[in-house]
């Protein structure tokens, strides 16, 4: 297999992992324990699940870490197509990890509260007001990275369009989807009583990263012939 086709596919096994982590953290745990507008039973749901609850934090730090490996493995596929589009890319990505290792910090110390390890001389009330209002803090934090979710894509979906070894598609479909985030991102923040009806219009556009995924993985990169014998440049 020439170089170019298995970093692809490496890149495809680090975005598959890393998108079963958003999934877990996203969908699956968030299902099991918050309710909205109850904050009695989540913060219930939260004691009644600990372990669950723990794997919901952890999980954020091996998804954060995911995406600085998969960054890389991008910056190794990409390199030759525009220094300037990888480096953007980066500084994207980069800007979010630190977000989300404080938004860990923050629902640890919501469990801390919840179990009484922390704030004992507060009333009960008092320290469940408290676990909501950094839950909501990590709502918010949440809604901050949804932006920054999309604007990483430009650059990425301009490096697939330019790449000659990925489907001209690919690219188009990631830079639809940064407009996506970024018009969800806007409308929750301004016109927040729009944002079902933006989703249900944008819906096609979320799954272009699962599209590219699916692509490096099974397909590869399309190379040169001339590349299988290491004489053109990767």
């Amino acid at each position: 297999m020439n170089p170019t086709k298995k970093t692809a596919r490496y890149a495809g096994l680090l975005y598959l992992l890393w998108i079963i982590t958003g999934l877990y953290g996203l969908l699956y745990v968030p299902s099991k324990i918050f309710v909205k507008g109850d904050a009695a039973a989540t913060s219930a749901n939260i004691l009644a699940n600990e372990f669950l609850f723990r794997t919901y934090i952890y999980n954020d730090f091996i998804s954060a870490t995911l995406w600085i490996v998969l960054l890389l493995a991008l910056h190794r596929l990409f390199k030759e197509v525009s220094e300037r589009q990888v480096k953007l890319m980066a500084a994207l990505v980069m800007v979010q990890i630190p977000v989300s290792f404080m938004m860990g910090a923050f629902n640890l110390a919501t469990l801390m509260i919840l179990k009484g390890e922390v704030l004992k001389t507060f009333e009960l009330s008092q320290r469940l007001d408290v676990a909501m209002l950094f839950l909501k803090i990590n709502d918010y934090g949440t809604l901050t990275l949804e932006l920054f979710w999309g604007l990483w894509l430009f650059p990425l979906g301009m490096l697939v369009y330019r790449s000659g070894f990925l489907p001209r598609l690919l690219g188009v479909w990631l830079i639809v989807c940064c407009i996506a985030y970024v018009i969800l991102s806007f409308v929750t923040l301004l016109f927040p009583e729009y944002v079902d009806t933006v989703k249900t219009f944008s819906y096609p556009a979320y799954f272009a990263e699962l599209g590219l995924m699916l692509w490096l993985l099974i397909m590869g990169a399309k190379v040169k012939a001339a590349d299988d014998t290491g004489t053109a440049p990767q």
